[in-house]
């Protein structure tokens, strides 16, 4: 079992930052791929972003590339992303996931192959 809890959500102005943090307890966090995903209202979840077991490789959706960055810290167990020049669409439900099978990152963009979710947080950016 993985539990996942994040934190740093929040309202920010159109053009802000926040970063997310999202901490692991339960099986060993460093041998996960993790990732990020995001709902809003009335839609699915939608990838933002994926980070692998080392931190070494990363894959974003095409609307956060060059805004959000994922990372890692394995010694604290805990996925971050730092998210930058916000914009009112990206407002939503932000979810962390661990990938506990072998899936190439490039597939990562599907929520089916998340094995644990946490319970999510709200970001909220207002224009």
């Amino acid at each position: 079992q993985v539990q996942l809890a994040e934190s740093g959500g929040g309202l920010v102005q159109a053009g802000g930052s926040l970063r997310l943090s999202c901490a692991a307890s339960g099986r060993s966090f460093s041998s996960h791929d993790m990732g990020w995903f995001r709902q809003a209202p009335g839609k699915e979840r939608e990838f933002v972003a994926t980070i692998s077991w080392s931190g070494g490789t990363t894959y974003y959706a095409d609307s956060v590339k060059g805004r959000f960055t994922i990372s890692r810290d394995n010694r604290k167990n805990t996925v971050y992303l730092q998210m930058n020049s916000l914009k009112p669409r990206n407002t939503g439900f932000y979810y962390c996931n661990a990938v506990t099978g072998v899936v190439p990152l490039t597939d990562q963009f599907a929520a089916y192959v998340y094995d644990y979710w946490g319970p999510g947080k709200q970001v909220t950016v207002s224009s």
